[in-house]
This record gives structure tokens, C-alpha cells and sequence, in this order.
């Protein structure tokens, strides 16, 4: 899902073909993309407490709605139970009494299963969302067997992408980026940056928390391509960036997705001078790889990673890397048949990444990709006046419109700020950066 605001040269209506005289919004020229949590309009919980909680959610939901079928179910346990909010304060001490407790949580659930699911049970009973949410929640969350219910090992869940974290918003997944983990959203603002133009937010796309950067850049690129607001340079982070984002938007979209690429480092850990990859000679014709002493490589096979993508794989003979003079630089490969080894993209891609790792350690280019910094400003703004880090709602569809009311009241800011003469504030200074630079 993404949000675009029209671009001046499409066909429209009579009053977006006024706005447009403008000449504030096309396709072309340079625009810039970043990315923010979201938190969820929920709590964050815990593996105990998300079961505890999924339960209570679920017996709630039934006591409204059917009290007479429940009432029978229900012991005095069960009230104190889940009579109240789950909380991890209230649970008791020691790593063994909670697994207990968790496990009991468990078998309560499937009791409450059989009973929604048995032949004389009323049919409308299953679908009641939180019904529906506690059986989603006992599959990822408990094992059932001959032996009885058993709480799962981390090792047996499900990907944080398809776990529920919240019986409350099915949607909202718990996410990880720097050490720092939130369960939410993720929210990509992108944005023009024209410096004879104001610089108005031309798309907005909103996943769960664990979607990462690099997956969306394609969507990104189609979004902007819907409403005919394409740019000709497209400045990101790292995490929107790989070799084959930027052949793909290069050929399928025309843009130049400028972005910095992962070092051309040595993949063990050498200290000291060391062999990088680009520091030997590759003859994709001839499917062979020179290293710096002349030695040709022996092995060169196309394989793919788990994820699908392809790549060759480069081995130089033991022999080779054992008498060679420079080997301290290069490998530490110590037994088996092979010696250095290199990893390959596609040829395309390959050419690109190394031509990108160049690229990037110029200051012509550190200079150009500054203009990226600027989308941390439109994040900063939709903070402080939209509060675009906490949704309102729940569900993934509703926070999306929320980000585009946002991004939309940014945009009328922003607009009003240009039509007025208002200056663009300038980046905020620390007292103390201040009294270095003056130094």
C-alpha cells in the first residue's frame, strides 16, 4: 500500500489540473527515502503474557457473546486466572513454576478449542475474531501429542513475520533493528528534494515491524511509477541498496538508486593489509579468476543462496595457496581440496557492485549523497506534529491511511510554508558542537 500525490504533468480532473499549474510536483529529478517505527496501539508482551492475554481476549469475547454455553466451562481457577489483565508481575517465581503455568495456560486453551469446536457447539462461535486469534495463537505457541501440551522451544517457533504478537491487533508484528525491537509498524516516507521546489512527500508505503528496507525498494519504485512520479535519482540508506536494486531500478524503472553498498572486504578476519575481492582479475567469458600472484582459479560453479538469488562460486587449488608468497594476505584455508575462494553476483550486478564500492569512496560522491540526510528532517516533522511513531488504530490497512493523513498534513504544511516565503529552518546545533566547530 502507498500513497502519492498527483503528478503535474498526468491527466486529471478539473480542480487537481489547477493545482498542478503550480508546477510544485513531477515526475524527474532527485527524490529521497527513509523509514520509521511505528508502535502499535497495543502492548508489548511477552511470550507468557501474549498466551495469558490470547486467552483472556478469547473468554472475554465469549462471556459477551454466548454466556449461557461458557458458564458451564468456567471454574473458579479459571477467574482468578484470567479474571484480570496478564501482567508478568503477577506471575509466579522461578524459571520451572512458569513454564507450569504457561503450559496450564495451554491445556485451558485447547479445552476452550474442543469446546467451540465440537459437533453440538454453535457454528458461529468460530468465528468470533479472538476465537479465531487463540487458535491461530495455540498452533505457533504449543505442542500437542500423546504426552500432552508442551510450551514450544524458541527454536520451534514460527518467523517473528507470521507470529502474532497481540491478540488485540492481528496485525502488528514485533520488529528488531540496532538492538532496539518495538511491536508494530514500519512506515517509508519518500519525498522530493528539489531545491527551487518545496519538498512535498510523494509516497508513503507501511508494512509490519519485520520488513526489512531492502524488501520494499521495488515497491517503492512501483508505487511512484503508478502515479507517474518517477524521479531520475532516487538517494536512500544502505538497507534500501544491493547490487541488483540497482540494475533492477536502472533498467525496469530508468533511475539511478544512489545509495552506498556493502564494503569489498576479505571474508575472514585478517588484521593488516589483506586481499580484497576486486583486487583479483575476473574473466566472466572464460569463467576463470586470476588472483594478484597470477594463479587461475580451478573451480567455478553457479549455485543460489536459500533466498533464490544466484551467485558462482570461485575456489583456487590448496596447492596454489600453499606456496604462495602473498598467502598470509589472502587466506587462512588450512586443509581440504580448496584454498581462496570468492563469491560472485551475476555478472550485471558483480559489474555494478564494484563500480558502486568505487564510486563511494570519492568525496564527489559523498558530496552528492548528502542531500540524502534530509529526509531525517521530514521524519523529525512527521514525529513532532503528527505523532506518526504511535498509530491510532489497530490493523495494518488502518495505520497505512493514518501514515497518509500524516504525511498528507506535512504536505499542506509545507505548501503553506513555500507559498508564504517561510524559510526552511535550519539543522539544529548542539551547544556543544557549536563551541567545537567555533574552536
Amino acid at each position: 500500500m502507498g500513497y502519492a500525490t498527483p503528478c503535474a504533468d498526468a491527466p486529471r480532473s478539473g480542480g487537481e489540473s489547477q493545482r498542478s499549474a503550480l508546477g510544485l510536483l513531477c515526475s524527474g529529478g532527485r527524490q529521497r527515502t527513509d523509514s520509521t517505527h511505528v508502535l502499535a496501539a497495543v502492548r508489548t508482551l511477552n511470550r507468557m503474557e501474549f498466551v495469558g492475554e490470547t486467552l483472556r481476549a478469547a473468554l472475554e469475547a465469549l462471556a459477551a457473546a454466548a454466556p449461557h454455553w461458557l458458564s458451564p466451562l468456567v471454574t473458579a481457577e479459571w477467574a482468578r486466572r484470567y479474571g484480570t489483565r496478564v501482567d508478568s508481575y503477577r506471575f509466579p517465581k522461578g524459571d520451572n513454576v512458569r513454564q507450569e503455568w504457561a503450559e496450564q495456560v495451554g491445556r485451558d486453551g485447547f479445552s476452550v478449542l474442543e469446546a467451540v469446536y465440537a459437533p453440538r457447539a454453535p457454528a458461529w462461535l468460530r468465528a468470533i475474531p479472538a476465537v479465531q486469534i487463540l487458535r491461530r495463537a495455540w498452533v505457533q505457541q504449543y505442542h500437542r501429542d500423546s504426552e500432552g501440551v508442551r510450551w514450544r522451544e524458541g527454536k520451534d517457533l514460527p518467523p517473528a513475520r507470521r507470529r502474532l504478537s497481540s491478540p488485540y491487533d492481528p496485525d502488528a508484528r514485533y520488529g528488531l533493528k540496532r538492538g532496539s525491537g518495538w511491536c508494530g509498524f514500519k512506515t517509508h516516507l519518500s519525498e522530493t528534494c528539489e531545491p527551487d521546489a518545496p519538498h512535498l512527500v510523494t509516497h508513503v508505503l507501511t508494512t509490519d515491524a519485520t520488513v526489512a528496507d531492502t524488501a520494499v525498494t521495488e515497491a517503492v519504485h512501483q508505487g511512484l511509477e503508478q502515479r507517474e512520479l518517477l524521479p531520475d535519482e532516487h538517494d536512500v540508506d544502505a538497507g534500501y541498496v544491493t547490487a541488483a536494486h540497482i540494475v533492477a531500478a536502472r533498467d525496469e524503472y530508468g533511475i539511478e538508486l544512489v545509495g552506498p553498498v556493502g564494503l569489498d572486504t576479505c571474508h575472514e578476519n585478517h588484521e593488516g593489509e589483506h586481499f580484497t575481492q576486486s583486487v583479483f582479475t575476473i574473466d566472466w567469458d572464460a569463467r576463470k579468476a586470476v588472483c594478484p600472484q597470477g594463479k587461475v582459479s580451478a573451480s567455478w560453479s553457479d549455485q543460489r543462496k536459500s533466498s533464490g538469488t544466484p551467485l558462482s562460486r570461485v575456489h583456487f587449488t590448496a596447492q596454489d595457496c600453499a606456496a604462495c608468497p602473498a598467502r598470509d594476505k589472502c587466506t587462512r584455508a588450512s586443509n581440504g581440496k580448496w584454498g581462496r575462494s570468492l563469491t560472485l553476483l551475476p555478472r550485471e550486478q558483480q559489474q555494478v557492485l564494484d563500480q558502486r564500492r568505487q564510486e563511494q569512496r570519492t568525496e564527489e560522491w559523498k558530496k552528492r549523497y548528502d542531500i540524502r540526510a534530509g529526509v531525517e528532517g521530514t521524519i523529525s516533522q512527521a514525529v513532532r506534529r503528527t505523532g506518526i511513531r504511535h498509530t491510532r488504530y489497530t490493523g495494518l490497512a488502518k495505520t497505512h491511511l493514518g501514515n497518509v493523513l500524516a504525511a498528507t498534513t506535512i504536505n499542506i504544511i509545507r505548501l503553506d510554508a513555500w507559498l508564504n516565503g517561510t524559510p526552511l529552518g535550519p539543522t539544529r546545533t548542539s551547544h556543544l558542537a557549536a563551541l567545537t566547530l567555533a574552536a
